[in-house]
């Protein structure tokens, strides 16, 4: 089963593993389908899209640091306040 496993994780990096003439024949079928006017209006919207992924990523991980260190703080009360109740 571990080949198996081991097997299809092989061919999906292989999958996406192209240089040289595979990208100029991407390459070529892009320029096809989009003609030479759209292909700069097709990568604006993909940097858009990618620089509003990253927006949405870092927002998310602040939000979640901050979420993170709230958590700390509220445990080093409860800590400090079960200290002072023990009398310590």
């Amino acid at each position: 089963m571990f080949k198996l496993f081991k097997s299809s994780i092989m061919k999906t990096i292989l999958l996406f593993n192209f240089f040289g003439p595979e990208m100029l024949v991407v390459m070529f079928a892009i320029l096809l389908l989009f003609g030479g006017k759209k292909i700069p209006e097709l990568m604006r919207g993909i940097g858009k899209g990618i620089r509003e992924f990253n927006a949405a990523r870092s927002t998310l991980e602040s939000e979640l640091k901050e979420g993170m260190r709230e958590t700390d703080r509220q445990l080093e009360e409860k800590k400090k306040e079960e200290k002072e109740y023990k009398g310590e």
